[in-house]
């Protein structure tokens, strides 16, 4: 069995083929999943998909993009929504100086309020990071530092410097389609320093479907690829690859085993 630790189910359930969604991946061997909160005025519809699913979870925060309008000051409400039995994470969260959607300031506020959430739940903290490794670091150095907390690196896209920097920290590396796409060798190859024991698998669909289904419409059942991908990078087969992903995914996202039924 395989998870995908990081989907929008939300923005998949636009296209009115959630039901259908859900039912490809459970038949593609995907037997968890967790949908990501981008912005608090949308929680309340990621955490219903949560609930609606066995084996569906989601987490709560305000994507980096969002920081401008959203962006939280503290972590008072992000502890807060944090205590329902579905939310198992915090974020995503993070920079993204790429597309600078929002303030670089109000990312930073933001993200430290949900570094200090993950920290008073003891729930894994979700980052996004593009074009900010620097300050990403920087933030992560400096507040674990202050305290010890959880965390994973979703969709990893960076070098080798930030890869290093967060297995020094004992935290975790999340891929998605992108380790199938030709041009992605350099990215290969910081993955292929990253030990198995640190790496989860994740679509982040509805983006970045991988190969063979490149252009399309990303789905949870897709994440077969990119664990095929990574089983082959790693010299492993997949059966193998599947096993270890999903401890390291339930060894992170404790809470899944800690208050959820089992998945269907």
């Amino acid at each position: 069995m395989l998870v995908d630790s990081h989907c929008h189910l939300d923005y998949l359930e636009r296209d009115g083929d959630l039901e259908e969604v859900v039912a490809r991946a459970r038949r593609a061997g995907v037997e968890r999943m967790v949908t990501i909160s981008t912005k608090l005025s949308t929680f309340p519809q990621v955490l219903e998909i949560a609930r609606k699913f066995d084996g569906v979870y989601c987490s709560v925060g305000v994507h980096p993009h969002e920081a401008g309008e959203e962006g939280q000051a503290g972590p008072d409400r992000l502890i807060a929504l944090a205590s329902d039995p579905k939310v198992v994470g915090i974020g995503e969260t993070g920079l993204d100086y790429y597309y600078e959607h929002s303030p670089r300031d109000a990312q930073r506020v933001s993200f430290e309020a949900h570094i200090a959430a993950a920290r008073a739940t003891d729930l894994p903290l979700i980052v996004h990071a593009r074009d900010a490794d620097e300050d990403t670091i920087e933030i992560l150095r400096k507040a674990h530092g202050e305290g010890a907390f959880r965390c994973v690196i979703h969709c990893f896209t960076a070098g080798p410097e930030l890869a290093r920097a967060a297995l020094d920290l004992g935290f975790s590396i999340s891929l998605a389609g992108i380790i199938t796409f030709k041009k992605a060798e350099e990215l290969r190859e910081t993955v292929r320093l990253v030990p198995l024991d640190r790496l989860l698998v994740e679509t982040d669909s509805p983006y970045l479907a991988p190969t063979p289904h490149r252009g399309r419409r990303n789905e949870p059942s897709y994440v077969v690829h990119t664990a095929a991908a990574l089983a082959e990078l790693k010299g492993i087969g997949p059966d193998e690859l599947a096993e270890v992903t999903t401890a390291n995914f339930l060894g992170l996202f404790s809470k899944v085993l800690a208050t959820a039924a089992p998945a269907a």
